[in-house]
């Protein structure tokens, strides 16, 4: 499939964070195999003026998804901490990026970039139609920002070059594309742009 980029696409980048990464406290493995296909996703849409959002976890220190606190991860993205930042070989862009912050209400276990957040606003006021969608991890906050952005009405591109999971159980990652594609979502590459 060729892909033909116009005004009304826009890029989310989730998660590409400290904490996700080797090294990290809730580290993915090879998670930072992300970063090149991304940063490349990164320079095709910002040289065309298409917006890019960076979706981040904000959590402060009570957050209902920590082990201490009763949740079922071990403390990560505390927000302000050096775990939180994304990664510093992450492209950043200075012109039509936005970051979102999610997960930042204690009681709340927010996946989805659009749980809690300004992300469908923000994209609506854009006059974005279409959304094409990697990071970390797959099989959750991947899979739920794609899961939404479907329900939302957003035809939705998963990069599938630019994903990587937790697997928890083995194969949930291969679980979590199948479920995006069965929701509607077209798996993509870099070669198809």
């Amino acid at each position: 499939m060729r892909i033909h980029l116009n005004t009304k696409d826009a890029l989310i980048v989730v998660d590409v964070q400290v904490d996700f990464l080797l090294g990290g406290s809730l580290a993915v493995a090879n998670g930072e195999q992300v970063i090149r296909p991304l940063n490349g996703y990164i320079r095709v849409f910002s040289q065309r003026g298409l917006s890019v959002f960076f979706t981040r976890d904000w959590h402060c220190r009570n957050h209902c998804s920590f082990t201490e606190n009763g949740g079922r991860w071990p403390l990560h993205c505390e927000s302000d901490t050096p775990g939180a930042l994304f990664d510093s070989d992450l492209l950043l862009p200075t012109d039509n990026s936005y970051i979102i912050s999610k997960g930042v209400q204690p009681e709340v276990d927010a996946y989805s970039g659009f749980q809690g957040t300004s992300l469908l606003e923000l994209l609506r006021e854009k006059g974005v139609e279409r959304v094409f969608i990697g990071g970390i991890a797959t099989e959750y906050c991947v899979k739920a920002t794609v899961l939404d952005a479907l329900k939302l009405g957003f035809a939705t591109g998963v990069l599938t070059d630019a994903i990587r999971g937790i697997d928890v159980n083995s194969g949930d990652q291969e679980i979590a594309v199948g479920q995006m594609l069965a929701g509607g979502a077209v798996a993509l590459t870099m070669d198809d742009f």
